[in-house]
């Protein structure tokens, strides 16, 4: 039985695969429309999600499978103070694969070691959140055609946006990729990632508090939100968040082939009038990100088509 709960658990080749098996989907949508009849997927959020909860139920319904499940903690037995172990091991016994989100870091592994399905992490505090990382890397595959040689700016709340430490882990393993790393002080990315990962492997990366400096060398602008409660004080939020907001005119002096991503929700840190620009990927995101969990749900319940 196999799990997910880091995008360093799937190897180079499995990523190609499941990009290979998401875009077969893409082209042959009712191929797959019975592919987990009878199959139950449970949805086990505790804490607040849209996209990626209500993106893992198109995907198992998509697949011609059943969703059950509960959105937010209260709505659990967890509650009531029930263990995660007890609780996953009481939903394995009525669904057969299983989409966890939770605010702790670490907890879908603990759940992963007693369940007694398939376990995928759908985000886990500041830690990982693989399945947004697959989305990212088809979107990627699809708009540059490769993941080699690309130079990739990470925009905004780096220090705990699990969604730009899971796809700078997974983006590492290719060959000529270059990080530029822009945020405030408050938010730079964790000693941890330039550690474990970036100054190991000799990736070269830059690290600034600017975006314009940087923008025009980009092939790819990874946006997040600049959040007003990390900060240490309000005036360093106020002096600091119109840096990180993207606006047409800044968007002046990008490559006309620049992949503008997000994981959303977005606040104001991409205007709304940079939706219209042929470079913002990040709706696409969104549709990349279903088709990428329905590759998943096959693979870890070795469904073949």
């Amino acid at each position: 039985m196999r799990n997910l709960i880091d995008i360093m658990h799937l190897s180079p080749e499995e990523i190609d695969a499941l990009i290979a098996k998401a875009e077969d989907i893409i082209e042959h949508p009712k191929k797959y429309q019975e592919a987990c009849k009878h199959k139950i997927l449970a949805t086990l959020f505790f804490e607040p999600s849209t996209r990626t909860r209500l993106s893992f139920e198109a995907a198992m319904y998509g697949l011609g499978g059943n969703v059950i499940g509960f959105a937010e903690a209260q709505s659990s037995s967890t509650a009531k103070g029930e263990s995660i172990s007890d609780t996953v091991k009481t939903i394995s016994c009525y669904a057969d694969i299983i989409a966890m989100r939770h605010p702790k870091e670490g907890a879908p592994l603990v759940a992963a070691k007693r369940a007694g399905v398939p376990i995928i992490n759908a985000g886990d505090g500041g830690h990982n959140h693989p399945t947004q990382t697959l989305a990212d890397l088809l979107t990627i595959k699809r708009e540059k055609g490769s993941f080699q040689n690309l130079r990739v700016g990470m925009c905004g709340d780096l220090k705990f946006g699990r969604t730009v430490h899971s796809l700078i882990s997974a983006m590492s393993r290719y060959e000529g990729v270059e990080f530029d790393l822009i945020s405030p002080d408050e938010l730079k990315i964790p000693e941890y990632v330039k550690n474990n990962v970036l100054l190991p492997q000799q990736i070269p990366f830059t690290e600034s508090r600017t975006l314009h400096a940087v923008l025009p060398r980009l092939d790819i602008l990874y946006m997040t939100r600049v959040q007003r409660e990390r900060f240490f004080n309000e005036a360093d939020y106020i002096r600091l968040k119109d840096t990180y907001i993207l606006t047409p005119e800044k968007l002046q002096s990008a490559k006309d082939d620049l992949c503008i991503m997000h994981p959303l929700p977005r606040v104001n840190e991409i205007a709304v009038s940079v939706d219209d620009d042929p470079r913002a990927c990040y709706f696409k995101q969104v549709l990349n990100g279903k088709y990428m969990r329905m590759a998943l749900i096959l693979m870890l319940l070795e469904v073949e088509i």
